[in-house]
């Protein structure tokens, strides 16, 4: 009786970075269920998806940083592995005809396979603010921008952490919030907690969506092409990775 033949495990891959867009009812999702969407939309999508090993195989997806519940998103980075070689602009056609609603391709690209995995260093967020609530944040970013530090204590954590050791920029203009956060950093603080800290938390539950509007990649020796990406952002150009239209439209 012929025996089988030995699973043969191939080392030839292609690693591919999407940013992509997350809005409307689908950012009320988990991070661990967008992860099994994602597997699906690959999969309709037909790609030759490098697996992992074990009884189970999956698709090695990689998500540098989940994104927490209800907050939408037009910048994220993932990153998955081929077995062959696609073309990016095939690649792309095939995932806006298998697209769910409220997800979609922003920036496919090619990554060299001696790269290390992606991590994040910046992230910057928008809250879409209501006229009655303008004045006041105003105040409150004076006060918080006048101190050399702003200690408040996490739910769970034994030590204060520093709100401004990680917030790299704040302003209100044309009736929105925009701040930035450096990720990374011990106790680094979360979008929230800034929001707690200007007295504009409960905006959110009034309808007001809050969105990650750009996530920063820290740049790799040779890394060219986050290089480019980095440097367009801070010289002003256009984000490629904006949506046309803006910011979704705060309830009021």
């Amino acid at each position: 009786m012929p025996q089988p033949k030995p699973r043969v495990l191939s080392m030839i891959y292609f690693r591919v970075r999407l940013r992509f867009r997350k809005r409307d009812d689908i950012r009320w999702i988990s991070h661990h269920d967008l992860v099994r969407t994602f597997e699906r939309w690959l999969r309709r999508a037909g790609l030759p998806l490098r697996r992992s090993e074990g009884f189970h195989p999956k698709p090695k997806l990689s998500f540098p940083s989940a994104l927490a519940l209800g907050i939408a998103a037009l910048d994220e980075v993932l990153e998955f592995e081929l077995t062959e070689p696609l073309e990016l602009v095939e690649l792309r056609r095939r995932l806006e005809r298998t697209a769910l609603p409220g997800l979609e391709a922003a920036e496919i690209l090619s990554v060299s396979r001696a790269d290390a995995k992606p991590q994040i260093q910046r992230v910057t967020y928008e809250l879409p603010i209501p006229p009655a609530y303008g004045p006041r944040l105003v105040e409150q970013i004076a006060q918080l921008q006048a101190v050399s530090a702003y200690w408040f204590q996490r739910v769970g954590a034994d030590e204060p952490a520093d709100l401004k050791a990680s917030l790299d920029q704040l302003e209100f203009h044309d009736g929105k919030l925009r701040f930035c956060l450096a990720v990374g950093q011990p106790r680094c603080a979360r979008p929230r907690e800034v929001l707690e800290a200007l007295g504009v938390a409960q905006l959110e539950s009034a309808g007001c969506c809050l969105t990650r509007t750009r996530v920063e990649l820290a740049v790799r020796p040779h890394n060219s092409n986050e290089e480019r990406r980095n440097k367009s952002h801070e010289e002003g150009n256009a984000d490629q990775c904006v949506a046309t239209g803006g910011m979704p439209d705060c309830d009021r």
